[in-house]
C-alpha cells in the first residue's frame, strides 16, 4: 500500500476521475467514473457488462487520473492493480451512490449486475507544475 502525499489528499475528494484500462487489442481504454477512496487504495462500482469492466478481468492494470480542476497543472495519478469482486447485493454501490445522490439499481438494465473495482496502488505519482 502506497501512501498519497498530504498536498495531494483533497483529491481524493474529487467529484470524478479519469479511469484507463488496457482493451483486448492492447490500446488504453479510458472511461469517466464515479469513486470512494478507502484507506489506503480506491475502489469503484462498475456494471459488469462494461468494456472496462471486461478489460480488469483479462489484464488488471490500471490507472486512476485524478485532475485538480480549480489549478489543472496538479493532479494526481494512481497506477495499480485492481481486483474485481462481485457486489450482487449492491452494499458497496449503495455507498458510491450516496456520494453521488444516485440510485445504481437504477441505472442498470434487468439481468446485469455490479462488482466493486478496488485499486491496489503500486506507483503514486503527485503532480504540481504550478511553481
Amino acid at each position: 500500500m502506497l501512501e498519497i502525499p498530504a498536498s495531494h489528499r483533497d483529491l481524493l475528494d474529487s467529484q470524478y476521475a479519469t479511469l484507463a484500462t488496457l482493451g483486448p487489442d492492447g490500446r488504453p481504454q479510458l472511461s469517466e467514473v464515479w469513486f470512494l477512496s478507502e484507506g489506503g487504495s480506491v475502489s469503484l462500482s462498475l456494471n459488469d457488462s462494461r468494456q472496462k469492466t471486461k478489460n480488469l478481468r483479462v489484464n488488471p492494470a490500471a490507472n486512476l487520473f485524478l485532475l485538480d480542476l480549480a489549478s489543472p497543472l496538479r493532479y494526481l495519478e494512481i497506477r495499480g492493480d485492481a481486483e474485481v469482486t462481485p457486489d450482487d447485493d449492491y452494499s458497496f454501490a449503495d455507498l458510491v451512490g450516496a456520494k453521488y445522490g444516485a440510485d445504481m439499481r437504477a441505472m442498470d438494465p434487468p439481468g446485469q449486475s455490479r462488482v466493486k473495482v478496488t485499486i491496489r496502488p503500486v506507483r503514486v505519482n503527485a503532480v504540481d507544475v504550478r511553481g
